[in-house]
């Protein structure tokens, strides 16, 4: 099949690389002429915003698909229209692209969120009690298009930007499930993982696996993940990011409708990665076992403060030599301030090892230039 993807970074990079052992044809579309994948897929430089680059680029290709929502579902639509399979299709793909639409998408289907108010611009009278949560309607990525707003003096920063007001949520964890349907409405959900944010950079910093959580809490995920997966009403893969409040209540933060970083450590942590998933969904293949196989975790790569040039890895020589521990870069020469590099995955035979060696790899290495 000649699969084509449109966003050509580390996670279409990691999906090819994941479906190198099968016989397909991949073709990306990114506005960067080095990005991660432009060497190891047939590669068109490109801005996947555009309305006829996306229509040019997928027009011949057996399936579309994502590695980032930021792109023209209208586009995508009148590739369906012409007959071109979306995976996930541009309606979801077009929903969640927007923050309002994905917050009344919730709202609708009953699916717990916390509360919101859409405002245009900055003018508008907030209801929201202070503090709150501000979410541009769109273009947020990786922590970006994210403010806390918590008193008086922060209102003067507010954007203008049509945006959500979201309350704040007393939370105990952050969580993440992902979970895939295929075109024959089979679904599979990877165990939950949690996230440890970076307070600084607002971007992932650990993610940990499994999470041991009681039987009620585990069951409103179940219940989450199967009103999702119905509602949806398309094939794809989808992390659905989770808060747990210091009442025992879960809540969805937000979904992104692709791969995800929440889901890295399953590539040695789980019988099948999310990216071995993401090409089962494309193909309408059988889904894989996801069954966590030890304790894992993932620690972001990104660059340091202060560095901006050609990558070095400071420390990694002393990382490689560690057992059960994984190195994934992103083929980015590139590095600057907060910039997502790689990654390193890590096995252990108990949580309490899991952390004590994602902390010593933390403080091991450093993306410098």
């Amino acid at each position: 099949m000649k699969i084509g993807i449109l966003g050509g970074g580390q996670l279409g990079r990691m999906l090819i690389q994941s479906a190198l052992k099968y016989d397909d044809q991949f073709y990306t579309l990114d506005p960067a002429s080095d990005a991660p994948c432009h060497n190891i897929s047939y590669f068109t430089q490109g801005n996947f915003n555009d309305y006829e680059t996306v229509l040019n680029f997928g027009k011949d290709k057996d399936v579309v698909t994502i590695e980032i929502e930021h792109v023209n579902a209208d586009a995508l639509a009148e590739l369906e229209n012409q007959g071109v399979k979306v995976v996930p299709n541009s309606k979801i793909i077009k929903t969640i692209q927007q923050k309002i639409l994905q917050k009344e998408f919730y709202k609708t289907h009953n699916i717990p969120s916390p509360e919101f108010q859409v405002v245009w611009n900055r003018d508008e009278e907030i209801t929201m009690p202070l503090p709150f949560v501000q979410k541009m309607n769109t273009g947020g990525y990786d922590g970006k298009g994210v403010q806390l707003i918590k008193n008086e003096i922060d209102l003067q920063n507010l954007w203008q930007e049509a945006s959500v007001i979201e309350s704040l949520v007393d939370i105990d964890k952050e969580l993440s499930v992902i979970v895939a349907r295929n075109e024959n409405g089979e679904t599979k959900t990877f165990p939950v993982t949690e996230m440890v944010a970076d307070p600084k950079l607002n971007l992932l910093d650990f993610n940990i696996c499994p999470v041991f959580l009681s039987e009620d809490i585990q069951k409103q995920i179940d219940s989450i993940t199967e009103k999702f997966l119905e509602v949806v009403n398309s094939p794809g893969l989808f992390a659905i990011e989770l808060f747990l409040d210091q009442e025992g209540k879960i809540w969805v933060n937000e979904t992104a409708p692709r791969l995800h970083n929440s889901g890295h450590q399953s590539q040695e942590g789980n019988a099948n990665s999310q990216f071995e998933q993401m090409y089962r969904v494309v193909k309408n293949l059988p889904l894989a076992d996801t069954d966590f196989l030890t304790f894992s975790g993932m620690l972001n790569l990104v660059g340091a403060e202060g560095f901006e040039g050609n990558v070095i890895y400071e420390g990694m020589d002393d990382v490689l030599k560690m057992p059960k521990t994984y190195v994934h870069l992103y083929g980015k020469t590139e590095t600057k301030p907060g910039r997502k590099m790689g990654h390193i995955n890590v096995l252990a035979d108990s949580k309490e090892e899991l952390m004590e060696k994602l902390v010593k790899v933390k403080e091991m290495v450093r993306v410098i230039a």
